[in-house]
């Protein structure tokens, strides 16, 4: 983290995914890391202003993202 907090100044760093998505409106999903993979995706959405995630993994269903709050979803590829 310390390498890229010196790369990028401008951008703002979280400990976690959860403190990452308070009040934001949408969360994209980039990597299939397996830390993505087990995010509780009713209290992420509940973090959110907005809850919309943009997977451009494909780790979530449509219908289980929907079910947790989030307000829209969209899966590359699908």
């Amino acid at each position: 983290r310390k390498e890229g907090e010196a790369l990028l100044p401008g951008v703002e760093w979280h400990e976690d995914a959860y403190t990452a998505a308070a009040e934001a409106e949408c969360i994209v999903i980039l990597t299939e890391w397996n830390q993505f993979r087990a995010l509780d995706l009713d209290r992420l959405a509940a973090t959110m202003k907005t809850p919309r995630l943009a997977d451009l993994r494909n780790i979530y269903a449509k219908p289980e993202a929907l079910a947790a709050g989030f307000k829209a979803y969209e899966g590359v590829g699908r």
